[in-house]
């Protein structure tokens, strides 16, 4: 059972049946971990999940303290850890149990935080993950963990690797100017290769400036999928190559040159619209959620188990003094209390 209580800013979240440390350092992030390998191993054969085995210095350097509080309390990367695998501690500055573990993988003590994916029969599934402390190297090994087993990949998950890569890898952005900034949005939101977007104005025209990842789709592709949806009919070129490009497509006349951008006083048209609002999400997730809104589907295929709870007690509770999350940074928006 899951107990939610609502401020105005806040998120309470008291998870009385998640086992775990009761007041855990914040090296440790916002993870309910298991501090006994074995156990964490018995738990795993009997559930069927491999095991999210942490060596971590606690207390630790400002790498280690930084790991948790950016890495390990993101609220997705969270659930994640706590519902497909099992969450298991290990103190690299500790004897007994913890010095056994450590021998036993031959990880060094008073190191930086490492990370190893295992089976219940200890044998690694993907390779540690050492030397990177980002989101985006703990989701990935998680993705590829789950591949590995033969297990499906949560679609929040997916996207939220998605979109880590992709700002990794490195995203363009372009404004495609629309006659219904609305319909634009939910029309390029959909697209994959699409990261985020944000409708509003520019040059006295409703637009939608779009951030999207190079690599998995291209300029072009956004332009023509605007076209398509008989909204794109000029292009606010970023680059001179966007420029080049556009001028190709629409023709003389249909470009114009970056310039200040103001967000529409209802970000997310469709979104905003639900008691969606009120759930927070990283911006890919939040731009596949508007789109299906807007063609009358349901968001909750992009959303984790936690999210969909949260927005069925939002909806239960319209008389609860709700904050809207739309635009927000989820890791601010959604805070975890009362471990």
């Amino acid at each position: 059972m899951r107990l939610y209580i609502f401020l105005p800013t806040l998120l309470l979240c008291f998870c009385c049946s998640r086992p775990g440390l009761s007041n855990p350092p914040e090296e440790l992030g916002k993870v309910a971990w298991q501090r006994d390998f074995g156990q964490g191993l018995e738990r795993a054969s009997l559930e069927d999940k491999p095991v999210f085995l942490l060596f971590q210095e606690v207390p630790g350097c400002a790498t280690c303290r930084n790991y948790g509080n950016e890495v390990l309390s993101h609220p997705l990367i969270v659930e994640a850890i706590e519902t497909l695998f099992v969450p298991v501690a290990i103190f690299n500055n500790k004897g007994g149990k913890d010095a056994e573990v450590l021998r036993y993988y031959n990880e060094p003590s008073w190191n930086n935080p490492v990370v190893r994916i295992v089976d219940y029969d200890r044998l690694d599934v993907v390779p540690r993950v050492s030397g990177n402390y980002s989101q985006l190297a703990v989701v990935q090994a998680m993705v590829f963990a789950l591949e590995r087993r033969g297990r499906a990949v949560p679609a929040y998950l997916q996207l939220l690797y998605e979109e880590l890569l992709a700002r990794q890898q490195g995203v363009e952005t372009t404004t495609l100017s629309m006659y219904c900034f609305w319909t634009g949005e939910k029309a390029l939101g959909q697209l994959d290769g699409v990261i985020a977007t944000e409708a509003g104005f520019m040059d006295g025209r409703e637009v939608v400036q779009v951030v999207y990842n190079p690599k998995a789709i291209s300029f072009q592709q956004v332009v023509k999928a605007g076209q398509q949806a008989q909204c794109a009919d000029r292009v606010y070129a970023h680059t001179e190559s966007q420029k080049v490009a556009a001028t190709a497509l629409l023709g003389q006349g249909k470009t114009g040159s970056q310039s200040s951008f103001r967000p529409d006083r209802e970000p997310k048209y469709y979104l905003s619209k639900t008691h969606y609002r009120f759930v927070p999400m990283f911006p890919l997730q939040a731009a596949r959620a508007n789109a299906l809104i807007g063609q009358g589907k349901s968001p909750e295929g992009v959303l984790s188990p936690r999210q969909v709870e949260l927005a069925s007690q939002v909806n239960a509770h319209p008389e609860r003094k709700w904050e809207c999350a739309i635009e927000r940074d989820i890791m601010k928006a959604w805070e975890w209390k009362g471990r």
